[in-house]
């Protein structure tokens, strides 16, 4: 995709995410560093905060562990971690009510496909209240199944830049 196909298209996936959740409808959203041009979710959460709501990234701690999600504004001290992925140098574990996920692949059933580390199931698998599971990915990443396997954690919801593709029913 080029530069500017991107830009495009992640703006379309942040304009559907904001139609379905404005962005003060959660209270704490847990987004993720865009790397190796995954989409773009920093602009959704900037819109977050300014709605007053609050936002957390994730800090990978080590292989085969969940991720902790720490409170971030722009002014947080930031440190480059496991696969040089930037997250919060500090703070407290927290605890989002949704979690925005990247999305190298997808599926109608709502499975994810991601870089393989597994540290989004085993951070489903630890938190204490399930999240809502909001993927973000391009209609490029769409596959016939990615043949999840019994640990894999579905996605509630789907956004690409041709907007919501995948929602439980009634959602």
């Amino acid at each position: 995709m080029s530069e500017a196909a991107h830009a495009h298209a992640c703006a379309a996936v942040e304009a559907a995410l904001a139609r379905r959740f404005a962005p003060g409808a959660f209270g704490l959203v847990g987004g993720y560093w865009p790397v190796r041009r995954e989409v773009d979710c920093l602009p959704y959460l900037d819109r977050v905060r300014c709605a007053g709501g609050e936002v957390a990234l994730p800090a990978i701690l080590g292989p085969r562990r969940p991720l902790q999600y720490r409170p971030w504004t722009k002014a947080t001290p930031m440190q480059a971690g496991r696969h040089e992925i930037p997250h919060p140098a500090a703070g407290a574990a927290v605890e989002p009510e949704a979690l925005l996920i990247p999305l190298v692949g997808f599926d109608a059933a709502g499975h994810r496909l991601g870089y393989g580390g597994g540290y989004y199931d085993r951070t489903a698998a630890a938190l204490a209240v399930r999240p809502i599971a909001i993927g973000l990915g391009f209609e490029l990443g769409r596959l016939a199944s990615i043949a999840p396997e019994p640990h894999d954690w579905p996605m509630d919801y789907i956004f690409t830049e041709a907007g919501l593709v995948h929602a439980p029913e009634g959602g």
